[in-house]
């Protein structure tokens, strides 16, 4: 999906910190109350669940809030033809609300370079967003991997350039989400063309992928199952796009976001996400946005160095 390797060095964190959290301050919707509906709240494992709402940290409890940061991509987290925030996000954010009987409000901070300062501000307790896992950004907060995913190719429909590697877009001009994960891999894949990539770093994942479909670039490098899902969907702006699902580059974790300085908190929500895996409620979750082949069978943290090297 997004890596938000926006690695903050000692000198200049606090600055950064600060300029990041006022643009994304001015970019974000409103906050969401995320209740869950009858396809949530009846699944096996969605119950209140005393002693994991009795180890959160006092400040929740005592406020019986949990403020969670969220950005768009497809079925992750986006709005529906209403506007309501949904996805895979949304209803795992409406579950852990009931499980750990909390008011749980979504922030759609606007762009996938708030997310990491969005925690590192204290503006929000955790995230729920497809950030990609690595070690870098394991060292400044600690992340939840709660579901897997890789990297593919996008296009416009039927591939009329005949793409089917990262050599081929050599020379094209490619769109990618600002501070991303896949930014750096469009990145290191121009370092190796004869003629570069022309990159085009966009902020919004929906207008990287406006700048495909309008012919303003030839392709982006994004996260599988949000490629995989707007192909069949054909969702938002994701109309007129493909998929090319036979590249499957980068496999590795999606994870939520702590402070570091919080681990009552990321345990509690361990724990929580796990109860749902082995009641089955998240691998419902997951087959119903069409994801179920990227269900974790264990809640890990701070796993990424596990996953193979690319």
């Amino acid at each position: 999906m997004r890596n938000v390797q926006t690695i903050l060095k000692a000198g200049v964190a606090s600055a950064l910190i600060s300029l990041l959290s006022l643009s994304a301050h001015a970019a974000e919707g409103a906050a969401e109350k995320m209740e869950a509906g009858a396809d949530v709240s009846k699944l096996p494992g969605v119950v209140l669940t005393k002693k994991l709402a009795d180890a959160l940290p006092a400040s929740i409890k005592a406020s019986a809030t949990l403020k969670v940061a969220t950005d768009l991509t497809p079925p992750i987290s986006f709005h529906d033809d209403d506007g309501k925030l949904v996805g895979i996000d949304a209803d795992i954010a409406a579950a852990l609300g009931v499980i750990l009987g909390l008011n749980v409000q979504m922030t759609d901070v606007g762009a996938g370079a708030a997310i990491v300062p969005a925690i590192l501000s204290k503006r929000f307790d955790m995230t729920i967003s497809g950030i990609n896992d690595d070690v870098e950004l394991e060292k400044q907060v600690d992340v939840i991997d709660y579901m897997y995913d890789a990297t593919t190719i996008m296009t416009i429909k039927d591939n009329p350039l005949g793409i089917k590697s990262m050599e081929d877009l050599c020379g094209k001009k490619v769109a990618v989400p600002v501070g991303t994960f896949q930014g750096k891999m469009v990145e290191a894949a121009s370092m190796k063309c004869k003629t570069p990539i022309d990159i085009m770093a966009i902020p919004k994942m929906p207008d990287v992928l406006q700048a495909v479909r309008t012919g303003r670039a030839v392709a982006t490098v994004n996260g599988y199952a949000t490629s995989v899902y707007t192909t069949e969907h054909q969702t938002g702006n994701g109309k007129g796009l493909q998929a090319l699902p036979e590249i499957r580059l980068a496999v590795g974790y999606l994870g939520m976001l702590t402070a570091k300085d919080n681990p009552e908190l990321r345990d509690t929500v361990v724990a929580a996400l796990q109860q749902m895996v082995d009641s089955g409620a998240y691998d419902t979750i997951m087959k119903k946005w069409s994801l179920g082949p990227l269900a974790v069978k264990t809640v890990k943290v701070n796993d990424a160095a596990s996953m193979p090297a690319e």
